[in-house]
């Protein structure tokens, strides 16, 4: 664990925050489609990865209060991105589907935003390149913790 009291440590942190929230700024832009709130592209993304989900589940996934989620879920619906079905085992739950729309719009943005970086990554040097596909897991990792 770094120790935030020591100089390098403390400034390494400092650096990981400042670039990726720069960086993720500028993916924000690369979006498909801007009615979407960035909320909105979350849940669509985590029901990509990980399927059909409880708005209960995605909540906490979300890290989101599940009235919270209810309202994104109607707003999704609302606009064909998601489908609300009946849960197999509790008649009183819904489960949430993502739309074919949704996984085209997905499709589309990830397409966009891979160019993006490809493009940023152009700029780098094979030591920087290589470092950058080592860190990608543990960024990946950080990012699901």
């Amino acid at each position: 664990m770094p120790d935030l009291s020591q100089g390098d440590d403390e400034a390494a942190v400092n650096a990981l925050r400042s670039a990726v929230m720069r960086l993720s700024r500028r993916l924000k832009h690369q979006r498909v489609d801007e009615s979407l709130s960035p909320t909105e592209m979350s849940v669509l993304g985590t029901l990509a990865r990980c399927g059909r989900a409880t708005p209960g589940e995605l909540a906490r996934k979300e890290h989101v209060q599940p009235p919270s989620m209810t309202r994104i879920v109607a707003l999704l619906e609302a606009k064909d991105l998601v489908r609300l079905e009946p849960h197999p085992d509790d008649r009183r739950q819904k489960v949430v589907t993502q739309t074919e729309q949704a996984e085209a719009m997905l499709e589309e943005s990830r397409r966009r935003r891979n160019a993006f970086l490809a493009t940023l990554t152009e700029q780098l040097d094979e030591d920087e390149w290589a470092k950058l596909r080592a860190a990608a897991p543990v960024l990946e990792k950080l990012a699901h913790i």
